[in-house]
């Protein structure tokens, strides 16, 4: 891990070196941590808000990131979800520390078709499978008993089965309308480069003041 930071810390951020499309420098800090195998690259803090603006933050799994913008999985009965049906701004943050590197994106949140959510939940192990229809996701329960017992019942439904992915659970998409870039740098004088998106789609790139 000390070579990591060795190598990473005289890394510089700048407008001139930054690629203009600000998914693919995401891309690039995202192959970086999976190339120096850091631990759960992919988690990310997303927080979202109540309609009369209450917020609240999780960590959630980034699981697709294209030229879209970055999705995640969950439960649509979960209260991050009901907060997302009321309102659709949200935030994410990633943050590598071995690397020294943050990422802030801001933006808007939409579910993914269907097709989509079908497509990755055949993917999942089939333990997590049965975890989607057996977790009733942000309400009270009496105990972790329940869950195992409904585990044991959907088990035994499905053993010779495959599993559909239940209507409740699926994929969101983040739209981003501002990307923050954070690189540490020696005396906190670290360097930070935004892109805002304009009304012609195009990225306007400023560096902001650490």
């Amino acid at each position: 891990m000390t070579d990591i930071r060795e190598r990473i810390i005289h890394d510089e951020l700048d407008q001139q070196s930054i690629d203009p499309d600000p998914i693919k420098q995401f891309q690039k800090w995202f192959d970086d941590a999976i190339a120096d195998g850091l631990k759960l690259p992919e988690a990310m803090t997303l927080a979202t808000a109540t309609r009369d603006g209450k917020p609240s933050a999780r960590i959630v799994l980034l699981k697709q990131v294209d030229e879209r913008g970055f999705v995640f999985f969950t439960n649509y009965r979960s209260k991050k979800a009901g907060e997302l049906d009321d309102n659709a701004n949200a935030a994410v943050v990633f943050y590598w520390p071995q690397h020294d590197r943050q990422v802030r994106i801001e933006g808007t949140v939409t579910k993914v078709s269907a097709e989509e959510s079908d497509a990755y939940f055949q993917t999942r192990p089939r333990d997590s499978q049965i975890g989607a229809l057996v977790s009733p996701q942000s309400e009270v329960i009496s105990g972790r008993d329940i869950l195992e017992k409904r585990t044991r019942e959907l088990e035994e439904e499905f053993r010779d089965q495959s599993i559909q992915r239940p209507a409740h659970w699926g994929g969101y998409l983040v739209t981003p309308q501002r990307i923050e870039f954070w690189k540490a740098r020696p005396s906190r004088l670290h360097d930070r480069i935004v892109y805002e998106r304009q009304g012609h789609g195009a990225w306007q790139i400023s560096r902001l003041a650490p």
